[in-house]
């Protein structure tokens, strides 16, 4: 450790990391926000047992946090004088630190929610290769459909076994390849890499923005519209993730200005964009342009419904864009305009697991948002149901946990919760 480190940024980063707000950590710890606040700006003293507690619920590596002294951060508080918690408030944290430490690498096999594989190695996905001899591009292909279909089945836990060997397949058959056949090439290996930050983003890795890059830059090398309109979303969503929507929105929206509007080959991609951008917008508290570019979404959806696409992960329907537009209110902080919304959509309209289970995860947050249990829980269970593993991805554990150890109690949700890996059992 260095003379002045920086305890607070390491806390402040993890839980930024976990998209968790300082309420949801002072939940988990049983303190106060104000407190969380202060350790994060290393305006608090804070004793050994407090970092190791934090570190659990933050997923920080013990010995991380364990040696800093506590002359680290200037001593202005100190956690000792805060006011204890209530015996309940003590057994409901001693719960959700179980259950955090319990989900922080869990991820069910289809049909086996108690299943619990290890987690997919990103650096080994990314920055290890296997080594791989060039492959026919028909069988490329081939391969690459395969990890398709285990994406959109929300086996993700078999996507990552595949996506080694598809990464290092394309490469050297990219590197192999001429002409025609390296352009070819080039686009399969970019839906690959969209499909290793599709997975990243889930589990809320930072190697997603590898991913991102390299699929955009296999794109760009293809030369083909929709693989570099595809790569370009979930560059975005990586720059979004981070909190940069303002860049989000404006490379989304350069990237749509460059596909021509009145070209049907290409409305699909343009239409993912668009709604892309829309939630970005949404996401930095844009409300006019947000619902600007849902807008134009809806009518390029409007004008091209069934406009060919051959999207890879997302669609370009009338039912995705009403999804995203529930999201888009949700985020803007007025759920109750997406009410209706949401009571008029079919979402077994959507052709794949995966994109049920977003829709119906939306649903849940809108639900969640407006206070009501009940209904926040039945559209996590239609997540479920849908895709087992979904409902395992630190994003949905912590709003299973939000409901769990909310004031309402909803029959059924602890067992979920346990199932889930949400809670201890």
């Amino acid at each position: 450790m260095g003379s002045n480190p920086d305890l607070g940024a390491i806390f402040r980063s993890a839980r930024h990391a976990l998209r968790l707000k300082q309420e949801d950590v002072a939940r988990a710890v049983g303190y106060s926000r104000s407190a969380i606040s202060r350790i994060e700006g290393n305006r608090m003293r804070v004793d050994l047992d407090t970092r190791l507690r934090l570190a659990q619920v933050l997923r920080i590596p013990p010995e991380q946090v364990a040696g800093f002294p506590l002359s680290a951060a200037p001593v202005i508080d100190t956690v000792g004088a805060l006011p204890m918690p209530d015996k309940e408030d003590a057994m409901r944290r001693r719960n959700l630190l179980g259950a955090l430490a319990a989900g922080a690498s869990a991820i069910a096999l289809p049909g086996t929610a108690e299943a619990r594989p290890a987690p997919v190695s990103f650096d080994d996905m990314l920055f290890r290769l296997p080594s791989t001899d060039p492959a026919p591009l028909r069988a490329l292909a081939s391969q690459a459909a395969a990890a398709r279909t285990a994406f959109t089945a929300a086996r993700y836990s078999d996507l990552g076994r595949a996506l080694p060997g598809l990464l290092s397949a394309a490469e050297a058959t990219r590197d192999a390849a001429v002409g025609r056949a390296r352009q070819q090439a080039n686009a399969i290996l970019a839906r690959a890499y969209v499909l290793a930050c599709e997975l990243a983003a889930k589990q809320h890795s930072d190697t997603a923005w590898v991913a991102a890059d390299r699929a955009l830059a296999a794109a760009r090398a293809s030369g083909m519209p929709i693989p570099v309109g595809e790569a370009a979303r979930v560059l975005a969503i990586t720059m979004r993730r981070s909190g940069n929507c303002s860049s989000a929105v404006s490379f989304l929206t350069t990237e749509t200005a460059a596909l021509d509007p009145a070209e049907e080959r290409t409305a699909a991609v343009r239409t993912t964009l668009l709604l892309t951008a829309a939630y970005s917008a949404a996401a930095g508290g844009d409300r006019a342009t947000a619902l600007s570019l849902l807008d134009e979404a809806d009518e390029t959806v409007e004008r091209w419904p069934q406009a060919p696409g051959g999207l890879f992960t997302v669609e370009a329907t009338k039912t995705q864009a009403a999804v995203y537009r529930i999201g888009v209110h949700t985020t803007l902080g007025t759920p109750d305009e997406a009410v209706e919304i949401a009571r008029g959509l079919n979402i077994d309209l959507m052709p794949t697991a995966e994109r049920r289970a977003r829709a119906w995860t939306d649903t849940a947050r809108m639900w969640h948002a407006l206070g009501h249990g009940q209904q926040a829980f039945t559209a996590l269970r239609h997540v479920e149901q849908e895709a087992a593993q979904e409902v395992r991805r630190p994003a949905l554990r912590a709003l299973t946990s939000n409901l769990l150890y909310g004031p309402t109690r909803v029959e059924g949700l602890r067992e979920f919760a346990v199932r889930t890996g949400a809670a201890p059992a």
